[in-house]
């Protein structure tokens, strides 16, 4: 499965995986893909060098990249505390009520809320810059588009090819011109945050709009046929998220969540604003049905809403309480069928991916002749 990017990235198969998990990301690009880790749950930049540490002693000497979530525009001197400030009352207050309502425990006296979506601040994302730009990375990604021009910057000054996510043609166009390398068209089904357009009509406008620039499609892309649609629609690659949360060598901290994923079908998530303040598809919850339900608070905007949640979600996910446990997941959560390895999954990819196009290629030569 290979195309000019995975050749200039020197990787076997352009399938890009995206994973939060440093096990994961390691044994993506030990089976030949370029495993790419997500950093916005490092706060501290000795928790990333760590895991980057393990991740240089894991990888076999094969390249991997980093994902960051960070805005275009600097947004210099607020603090987090500045930002909790901004949260209404009426909003805690809700927060407070639909976890008594399903009798979800406090945390114990000092104990940790957990992760905190603190990964768009400036300073916090540049600190893991600061620690990443130290490694031998070879992408850089964003998930809120383009990062500031001097961090692009800094990246090719290292000789790191930069992507950012696009939702439409009109944002691809953005970030070409932002002096991106590579844009990752993610489709409405994909998890997490997702704009309004499905992968199979974005792609080719991606594709179209931004040329020659490469282009993976990412966004209920789970079996190698879907890898080569996507490579047939003009993909260089593809980026492949939700996937890898059921591979053994995840770590979701969860046997629960594990459990929901591997009984979801396709039509058991929900796109919703409930985890962020932005629209993230994710598993279909009473806690985003409340969320959602227009007798409530309503949402409010990023990242606002991360930090409101964010102890919230720590207990739920402590205590395991299932009707509200959740996570972000595309559409091809109901093909997560069972629990398998990194490599099964490339495996089985690569697989369909052969199939796939000699079946192609049998009707081009019939229709040929």
């Amino acid at each position: 499965m290979q195309t000019e990017l995975s050749k200039t990235l020197g990787v076997e198969h352009a399938v890009f995986g995206f994973t939060p998990f440093p096990a994961v990301a390691a044994a993506i690009s030990r089976a030949g893909g370029f495993g790419v880790l997500g950093a916005v749950r490092y706060a501290a930049p000795d928790e990333l060098k760590r895991d980057l540490d393990w991740i240089e002693e894991h990888v076999d000497g094969k390249p991997y990249g980093l994902d960051v979530v960070m805005p275009a525009k600097k947004v210099e001197g607020v603090t987090e505390a500045d930002v909790e400030a901004m949260i209404p009352e009426t909003h805690r207050q809700f927060v407070r009520d639909t976890l008594a309502k399903y009798g979800v425990p406090e945390l114990a006296d000092g104990e940790a809320s957990g992760w905190r979506i603190t990964g768009w601040m400036e300073q916090v994302a540049r600190t893991q810059l600061d620690v990443a730009f130290d490694y031998p990375i070879r992408l850089l990604a964003n998930a809120l588009g383009s990062p500031p021009a001097d961090v692009v910057d800094r990246a090719h000054d290292r000789g790191v090819l930069v992507a950012a996510l696009a939702g439409s043609a009109r944002h691809a166009e953005k970030h070409r011109d932002a002096g991106i390398d590579v844009v990752v068209a993610q489709g409405y089904e994909a998890g997490g945050h997702t704009g309004e357009i499905a992968t199979m009509v974005l792609t080719p406008e991606v594709v179209d709009a931004v040329a020659p620039l490469p282009v993976l499609a990412a966004g209920g892309i789970g079996s190698g046929r879907q890898a080569a649609a996507a490579l047939a629609l003009g993909a260089q690659g593809v980026w492949l998220g939700s996937l890898w949360l059921t591979v053994t060598e995840a770590d979701l901290s969860s046997p629960a969540v594990t459990r929901k994923l591997l009984a979801a079908g396709s039509g058991d998530t929900v796109r919703s604003r409930a985890l962020t303040g932005k629209p993230a598809r994710q598993l279909r919850t009473e806690w985003t049905d409340a969320w959602d339900d227009p007798q409530g608070p309503g949402t409010l905007p990023m990242p606002l809403q991360g930090l409101l949640v964010a102890e919230a979600l720590t207990r739920i996910q402590k205590y395991e309480v299932e009707p509200l446990l959740g996570t972000p997941v595309g559409q091809i959560v109901g093909r997560m069928t069972g629990e398998r390895s990194v490599q099964a999954v490339f495996d089985d990819l690569t697989r369909g991916f052969e199939r796939a196009v000699d079946r192609i290629n049998r009707i081009a030569g019939r229709s040929g002749k």
